[in-house]
């Protein structure tokens, strides 16, 4: 598990916090934080999937509060 610069947030659009965490696991990127975004439609209150912004990428809900999201790496 590494740490890397932190990219990938600044073109999603989520700022950095302390509990946020990127790791590069082979060829993908996975971010961990906490989501703080308003939505405005019905969330699954377990685990909610959806595209992300950019092309290539999956965004994970999970209990509504932590944000997971899937890349390839830079």
């Amino acid at each position: 598990m590494t740490n890397l610069p932190l990219s990938l947030m600044t073109c999603s659009g989520i700022d950095y916090t302390p509990t946020s965490f990127l790791m590069r696991v082979g060829r993908r990127e996975m971010l961990v934080c906490r989501d703080y975004r308003n939505r405005y439609y019905s969330v699954n209150p377990l685990v909610d999937v959806s595209t992300g912004i950019e092309a290539g990428h999956l965004e994970i809900l999970l209990f509504r509060k932590w944000l997971v999201i899937l890349s390839k790496s830079r």
